[in-house]
Parts: structure tokens; sequence; C-alpha cells
């Protein structure tokens, strides 16, 4: 969609070595995407320390189905934050 905008053209230019970004275009949706993605993390973060699992998922595994040996998935009754999702900072904002 062709959309005309005022952006800043320090704010712009910055973006643009940032990137490396060649267009305006390129770096404006790249901003974009990188907003929709935060937006995405937030709604994922909402839900850190809600989810139990207790069962076995080693049925669903493809190497399981194949015969290969699959290491014993363990039971977690508490719950627990995986450690790849990143914590929300606390404090300043």
């Amino acid at each position: 969609m062709r959309t005309n905008i005022d952006i800043d053209d320090a704010t712009l230019e910055a973006a643009m070595r940032a990137g490396p970004y060649k267009t305006k275009k390129e770096a404006v949706d790249a901003g974009l995407k990188l907003l929709a993605r935060q937006a995405a993390y937030r709604e994922i973060l909402k839900w850190e320390g809600k989810l139990h699992w207790d069962g076995d998922d080693e049925e669903a595994l493809p190497a399981r189905a194949a015969g290969k040996a699959t290491q014993a998935a363990p039971r977690v009754s508490e719950p627990v934050s995986p450690p790849y999702v990143a914590k929300p900072r606390r404090g300043r904002r």
C-alpha cells in the first residue's frame, strides 16, 4: 500500500545507518516489523509462569516412531520459564 508520511530526517538517517538499509522503504519496513515482533513478544510473556506440563510427549516425536532410542522427557510439576524467553525489565521505562 502506498502511503505518504513525514519522517524526521535525522531519525531516518540513523535508522538507515543502523541497518544498514539501502532505501527509506527498507528502513521503514524493518521498523514496522520490529514493532509487530515486540508486540508478539509481549503477548508471549503474558504466559510466563502460567503454563504447566505434566505429560510425556515422547510418543509424538518422529525419532520414537522410527524406533530410535530417545532420552526420557522430564516431568515438570511447577511452572517453569523457558531459558530463551527474555525477562521483562523492571524499574525504569
